[in-house]
């Protein structure tokens, strides 16, 4: 059963959609001990820490479990690339039904954007460089901010994002609740942590929150010159229907993906140097998903 402390319009939500419990994360962030704390959480994709979040700042959000009417936004969630901040979004609109949620990445239109806050929001979801351009142009007002959650605060780290993040927490009330959610807490989340939390409640669900523990993982060594083939063998071999590869660079992904349409493959090519309108094209399309872990989703500035 879902817990009874949850707020009527989130439970009313979730079983919507069929949640009949929570996962060990969600039910973390809202035990009683987390209730209003700055929350240092370690937790794998696929372990549903973004209905885990959305549920812990409705203390922040709702005003009597309604949402007040919009204006400065309330929330804001960060996170590396525009495809999770989308995924975010996607998720938080029908948690938060009613809500109006501004999405800031790179790669679309900043006008649009900038009209939307404008406009009054809830929450504002974005990637650290969209979201540092608005708040130096003054679209971005967080002067009522009351909850900050930054999403794979590592990989934000690993891909340069510091001194974004930090200039746009600079920019917050010092009384904000701040949420760090990353799937390892290396020193330089910690000192992140000392930084822009007070007495953080430390989560971890790592090894009994196995997101992908169905998933069978094997390794291959092959010499370089031999990998094209064995990538096709093993497609081969596995005869999927679909599949998911990824590459080092931008031009591996395009010799990658000419080589497997010459085979007969239906394959579809994202990486950083294709546009967000292409992106989505692409991921429309039926059959093999071939994107670049480096590139692929990163900001383009």
């Amino acid at each position: 059963m879902l817990p009874e402390n949850l707020p009527a319009p989130l439970a009313a939500a979730l079983a919507a959609r069929g949640y009949e419990t929570l996962t060990p994360v969600q039910a973390a962030v809202i035990a009683p001990e987390a209730e209003g704390r700055d929350l240092l959480v370690s937790a794998q994709t696929g372990s549903g820490k973004t209905v885990a979040f959305g549920l812990a700042f409705a203390g922040e959000l709702l005003v009597d479990h309604v949402l007040p009417p919009a204006g400065a936004p309330l929330a804001l969630v960060i996170a590396p690339t525009r495809e999770l901040a989308l995924q975010v979004s996607r998720e938080l609109d029908w948690l938060y039904a009613g809500a109006r949620i501004a999405t800031c990445v790179g790669g679309m239109d900043a006008s649009k954007e900038r009209r939307a806050l404008s406009h009054g929001v809830h929450v504002v979801v974005g990637t650290p460089g969209r979201l540092r351009d608005h708040l130096e142009r003054g679209a971005l007002r967080l002067s009522e901010l009351r909850v900050a959650v930054l999403d794979e605060a590592d990989e934000m780290l690993d891909m340069g994002f510091r001194d974004d993040l930090e200039q746009i927490l600079d920019g917050t009330p010092s009384e904000r609740r701040t949420m760090m959610f990353s799937a390892t807490i290396p020193r330089p989340i910690v000192q992140l942590a000392k930084t822009y939390q007070r007495d953080a409640l430390r989560i971890s669900t790592v090894g009994e929150d196995r997101g992908h523990g169905d998933i069978e993982y094997q390794a291959v060594a092959v010499a370089p010159s031999d990998i094209e083939h064995a990538v096709v063998n093993l497609l081969r071999l596995h005869e999927a229907e679909t599949a998911m590869l990824f590459c080092a660079t931008r031009d591996n992904v395009r010799h990658l993906h000419a080589s497997l349409v010459e085979r007969g493959f239906a394959a579809v090519a994202l990486s950083g140097e294709h546009s967000q309108n292409e992106r989505n094209a692409a991921l429309d399309q039926a059959g093999v998903e071939v994107a670049d872990v480096v590139a692929g989703g990163a900001e383009q500035h």
